[in-house]
């Protein structure tokens, strides 16, 4: 397993039952009772062992991207994909994304997908998530706004599409790095 430097997210689960982390979660638990008589290398283990049992077991896991070649050159690309982040919250054309890389409709669709083995609109879509997912990372936000703020026009087209692309709905999706901050806190 490799994961040690990726981002890891977890499924959120208000009511976590997983027998291994509960023991880990003990194990810790009772050090912390004891004023931890057996020291940090103790402790680095069993965080080490709870990382895995939480990735193992409730990690949301991404498709791995393929790799495509031929299609647009790199500047072309960027251009769409700055145009993309610019217009996050906005509906965009194939034409206007088209123009943005200087081709014409059908030879800017056929280019694109040859660059990145995706519709405009998938790449878009993905887009669109990825920004979501760093807004619900951030802060207790409404998915409406949420949804909104990344271009969809109906919670349930955001839901959908989330679910699709992430494997988990936006109210399941949730960062390890935000439940932590919320068990200490």
């Amino acid at each position: 397993m490799r994961w040690a430097n990726a981002e890891v997210e977890l499924r959120y689960e208000p009511t976590l039952v997983d027998t291994r982390v509960g023991a880990l979660v003990a194990a810790v638990n009772a050090e912390r009772i004891a004023e931890f008589p057996t020291g940090r290398l103790f402790l680095d283990s069993v965080d080490q062992a709870l990382a895995a049992a939480l990735v193992e077991r409730h990690a949301v896991r991404p498709r791995p991207a393929p790799i495509h070649r031929g299609g647009l050159t790199p500047a072309r690309l960027r251009r769409v994909t700055e145009l993309v982040h610019a217009k996050i919250e906005d509906e965009l054309s194939l034409d206007e994304v088209a123009e943005s890389a200087g081709l014409s409709t059908a030879h800017f669709s056929q280019m694109f997908r040859k660059s990145t083995g995706k519709s405009p609109q998938q790449f878009v879509l993905r887009h669109r998530v990825q920004r979501a997912k760093e807004m619900l990372r951030a802060a207790e936000v409404r998915m409406l706004d949420v949804a909104l703020a990344c271009g969809f026009k109906t919670q349930q087209h955001f839901a959908r599409v989330f679910r699709q692309l992430c494997g988990a709905s936006p109210t399941e999706y949730l960062p390890l790095d935000r439940i932590l901050r919320n068990s200490s806190g």
